[in-house]
């Protein structure tokens, strides 16, 4: 029986709302951070945090102790192979503790087909790791994340970065935890790829304008070419702009953005609800973050 379970990438954006859904679920939550003090710091007394690494080993063995499940939510943007190598870790060490569920977020485009884009292979490897494992998995194919929005406010301009020719079906990060949660009470989603895709399909400029006419009334969009964000990134020295460029290069050339169906996510574990409007309003007054 599942009870205790770590989070792997607690503190990020997507990992955070994850661990606090199982919480609520009444799962203990463990969540690992480089820094413990500040995961404690985050999360409070009613979630244990421990302090490791995914590119160490040790720190995995004891983190995962009087766990049975794991969730492994990492960011591979700087170092995209990170994501392969940090999962086949906490396999490695899942194994030597017995855990008896592992859970994954991956990405809705993840397919051979896209392997030529670093992530995407990363990502591709890092599934074919857990599969091999023996260890009971589900791992969630995700679409575009309504939570990016927010970091493509800049004052009083909305900045669209390369091209988006095609529509996402933009998930709301508390709708994914809700599916993750449940996918541990869930016997039929064990060894499961199950795609997570909201109710709405927008293009990238089209959710923007809902998203910027809710929370941000006074932006005007700027489109800006990719490499002119390049030029910018380099000449200002910007790291996470840098980081994120070819991800934006991979949204604007893969053919495949979604390379399966999210039905039996929804059939199996309830289909996301939260609309781009609805997750919109919730978040005014949500200040940005800067580059």
């Amino acid at each position: 029986m599942i009870q205790k379970i770590l989070v792997v990438g607690a503190t990020g954006m997507l990992g955070e709302p994850v661990a606090r859904q199982l919480k609520s679920d009444g799962f203990q939550v463990r969540v690992l951070s480089r820094s413990a003090e500040r995961a404690r710091n985050r999360f409070g007394d009613r979630f244990e945090a421990v302090g490791g690494d995914v590119e160490d080993p040790a720190s995995l063995d004891s983190a995962l102790q009087t766990c049975q499940g794991v969730h492994i939510n990492l960011n591979g943007m700087q170092d995209p192979d990170m994501e392969r190598r940090g999962t086949e870790n906490v396999l490695q060490a899942a194994l030597k503790v017995g855990i008896q569920r592992v859970t994954y977020l991956s990405g809705a485009s993840v397919c051979e087909e896209n392997c030529w884009y670093a992530g995407t292979k990363a990502k591709f490897q890092a599934e074919a790791a857990i599969r091999a494992s023996g260890i009971p998995y589900t791992i969630f194919r995700a679409h575009y994340f309504m939570e990016s929005m927010k970091y493509l406010v800049r004052g009083d301009m909305a900045l669209i970065i390369g091209k988006h020719p095609h529509p996402y079906y933009w998930a709301a990060a508390a709708d994914y935890a809700r599916l993750v949660s449940k996918a541990y009470a869930t016997p039929a989603a064990v060894n499961k790829t199950l795609y997570v895709c909201g109710p709405e399909a927008f293009t990238m400029r089209q959710a923007m304008q809902i998203f910027t006419r809710i929370v941000y009334p006074e932006a005007h969009f700027r489109n800006i070419p990719l490499w002119m964000a390049t030029l910018i990134a380099r000449l200002g020295n910007l790291k996470e702009l840098q980081a994120v460029l070819p991800f934006l290069h991979y949204c604007e050339k893969a053919k495949v953005l979604l390379s399966g169906s999210p039905d039996e996510a929804n059939v199996l574990l309830g289909a996301p609800t939260t609309t781009v409007e609805a997750w919109s309003k919730l978040q005014v007054g949500v200040k940005s973050k800067t580059w």
